[in-house]
Parts: structure tokens; sequence; C-alpha cells
């Protein structure tokens, strides 16, 4: 059992804010915010079916954003808060990016790759580990998917 610390938590409403943001326009509704130094550098929602791209995940528009604002790939003492966990894609960036830490929400049984399926994020052969929080706000997490996909089964 991880110890949820009061900044984690506040943090972690941010990318639900990102993850609601995702939900207006259609998309499923993962949102994500990278921190540094108590601000917010980097901001993403899941855009998929908006911009047809499958990069387009909420974690890789932060990093792209993060890493822009910091004119440098590597994103040491930054903190990545995601709805969802990271899947393979994701994860291998944040090891790529020199992530510091990653906490997220709700796991993603699918394709999880923080912790569910493998653990991308703390693979000792690989160059970098990225500490780990799981499980922040986890029931708000869990259920902006479940909403999502509850309506979007009524509409067809």
């Amino acid at each position: 059992m991880n110890f949820v610390r009061e900044e984690d938590q506040l943090w972690m409403r941010e990318a639900i804010e990102e993850a609601k943001k995702a939900e207006l326009i259609g998309e499923v509704p993962i949102g994500a915010v990278i921190v540094k130094n108590g601000e917010i550098i980097g901001r993403g929602h899941n855009l998929r079916e908006t911009n047809s791209d499958p990069t387009a995940h909420a974690e890789m528009i932060a990093i792209r954003e993060a890493s822009h604002k910091l004119e440098a790939w590597r994103l040491l003492d930054c903190t990545l808060y995601v709805t969802l966990e990271p899947c393979p894609m994701c994860a291998g960036a944040l090891v790529q990016g020199r992530i510091h830490k990653v906490v997220y929400g709700t796991t993603d049984p699918k394709a999880g790759c923080a912790g569910t399926l493998m653990n991308l994020l703390q693979e000792p052969r690989f160059n970098h580990e990225t500490e780990l929080v799981s499980g922040v706000l986890q029931e708000e997490c869990a259920a902006l998917l479940t909403n999502f996909f509850r309506k979007l089964r009524r509409r067809t």
C-alpha cells in the first residue's frame, strides 16, 4: 500500500481535469500533468481520435510540452501524474525522458506497464528507473473511464 501525499492528490486532481477535457470532445478520458518544483510544466489529455494519431496519449502530449518548456529532453526532477497506468509506449517514453517519478490513478488491465502486465518503469536492465506511486484517487480515475464506456455502449 502506497502512502498517498496531499501533494499527489492535488496534482492528480489537475490530471483529472485534463481527462475531463478529453471526455468533452469524445475522447477516452485520460489526463496527465508533469510537475517540476511545484509548477505544472506540461499538460495533456487523450487526443488519439481527434488527431488520428496513435501516439496522442495524454502522457506523450504532456512529455512533449514539458520538454519544450524546459528546452531539454531529460525530465529529471519531474513527476508525471496520470489518471490511468501508462501503456508500453508511454512507459518507454517516460524512461527515455528520464522522468523521476510517475504517479497514476487506476490500473490498466489490458495495457498497464507500470506494474499490471509488466513494469517497464522499474526494469533494472534499462539505464533509468522511475519512482512509482499507484492508486492515487483511484476511485475517481476509474469512475471517469467506467462512466465514459458505459455511455458509449448505450449510444451504440
